[in-house]
């Protein structure tokens, strides 16, 4: 499982380094050093403003999310028509060098306002990539919609 928080860098051309941790996550728990990069669910920040960084799955968990999301049900069209276009369509296959070095492309650099200072994000069987920025309006969103003081918390143990 991907868990912490990695703080490192983005350089011009989209290169970066995926933390060693998650590199060992993905060969031990995963079996597999390949991965998907896409977008990630946009996080409603409010008034009408959103902020979205990246997704990072396990080869062979995105066929999974692909397999479950042709055969959902419940969704309208047009909410599935969103998911295809911003989870499915940008995503692209990548794999890390022998150094650990991988490369964003441009197209999810600019949907994720990468440039220079970025996270990794554990979690669970994803990790998550975020601008410093984004990360910190992101955060504080996540401290509004924490379920504090909830049975659905409590029966977490939290």
């Amino acid at each position: 499982m991907f868990r912490g928080i990695f703080e490192t860098t983005i350089d011009a051309k989209g290169r970066t380094s995926l933390p060693a941790r998650f590199r060992e996550v993905l060969l031990e728990s995963f079996g597999d050093e390949r991965f998907f990069v896409t977008n990630s669910v946009p996080v409603d920040l409010g008034g009408g403003v959103y902020s979205s960084g990246l997704l990072i799955f396990p080869y062979a968990e995105w066929f999974l999310f692909e397999e479950n999301f042709l055969n959902s049900k419940g969704l309208t069209s047009s909410q599935r028509n969103s998911i295809m276009r911003t989870i499915v369509a940008p995503a692209i296959e990548c794999s890390a060098d022998k150094l650990g070095r991988m490369l964003v492309p441009p197209h999810l650099r600019k949907s994720a306002a990468l440039e220079r200072e970025i996270l990794f994000v554990g979690a669970m069987k994803k990790a998550e990539v975020w601008s410093l920025a984004e990360w910190d309006k992101v955060r504080a969103q996540a401290m509004k919609d924490f379920p504090s003081g909830t049975e659905a918390a409590a029966e977490l143990g939290l």
